[in-house]
């Protein structure tokens, strides 16, 4: 399925470490998880996790939810035994912390064999590198380490983000021009629904196709804010109607709700119908 149409309004994190965390997260209606083995473990279950997380996903029952699991920096004495634990597990995609440059996704693909990578994008070095690391072939997403990045960047915290405008956007230049998957870092006040929705809407205006979230409670204001809304779903099938209508006539472009609507409105609109179908079969638990 093409990425632009499959959903992931909502991936949350969950600690491949936790039996009863990793049950839980076949019930919740997110499109993805993160299956972390990395700063959700201590350093004394590191192990043990990988054990615990792969008799998770060989039991199954996550339906049509994206399976990512993140491992340790392949510069930690974990990082390589990750990476030759989940090309055996029953993932979508291995997901690499700390990813400055190429050559870190090709050591790791030399450990995961054709499994897809996604990389999180969280150092100053990554943002200047985006475009290249957005370009390797193994590469189908990337995920905003906002809080890692704003500690990098000396930066101090402002709703707005303002301070991280920058970032966010090489990323997103990137993502879009190598046609790959971009989700939205963290909201950290995880019991703050209009703080989140307020970032949400924000990085959706920005073009992200979803967030990373911390806690269960974040999944609903997420999944509505990166949706197509009534509103947008109306609107593209009023467009799709007025353009193939002023077509059969031999005219170019069409006019709706007083704004014209040429070939690039209506490929929009198609996608946006897209999504909206399979985020409909995926609350009905219809496979992807």
């Amino acid at each position: 399925m093409d990425h632009r149409a499959r959903p992931y309004r909502s991936v949350l994190y969950i600690p491949g470490s936790k039996p009863r965390a990793l049950d839980k997260a076949r019930s919740l209606p997110v499109d993805a998880i993160i299956f972390d083995l990395e700063d959700a473990v201590s350093v004394d279950e590191k192990v043990n996790a990988r054990g615990t997380l792969a008799e998770a996903l060989a039991a199954g029952g996550y339906g049509a939810r994206m399976k990512i699991v993140r491992i340790n920096g392949l510069d930690t004495e974990w990082g390589a035994d990750d990476a030759r634990a989940v090309a055996g597990m029953d993932a979508d995609a291995v997901l690499l912390p700390k990813v400055n440059s190429p050559a870190d996704l090709d050591k790791l693909a030399a450990l995961t064999g054709d499994l897809a990578i996604w990389a999180m994008m969280e150092t100053p070095r990554g943002m200047l590198n985006a475009d290249a690391i957005a370009a390797h072939p193994k590469l189908t997403g990337m995920v905003m380490g906002t809080n890692d990045l704003a500690k990098d960047l000396q930066t101090r915290f402002r709703a707005d983000r303002v301070p991280l405008i920058t970032s966010l956007g090489l990323c997103l230049l990137a993502a879009k021009a190598n046609g790959v998957v971009i989700v939205d870092g963290v909201y950290n006040a995880f019991k703050d629904d209009a703080g989140l929705k307020a970032e949400c809407d924000q990085g959706r205006d920005m073009g992200f196709d979803g967030k990373t979230l911390i806690h269960p409670a974040q999944v609903d204001v997420t999944n509505t804010a990166f949706a197509p809304s009534e509103a947008e779903t109306d609107l593209a099938r009023r467009q799709i109607a007025a353009f193939e209508e002023a077509e059969a006539a031999g005219q170019g472009v069409a006019v709706v709700d007083g704004r014209i609507v040429e070939n690039l409105h209506v490929a929009t609109a198609l996608e946006i119908l897209a999504k909206a179908e399979v985020i409909e079969l995926m609350a009905a638990g219809v496979p992807k």
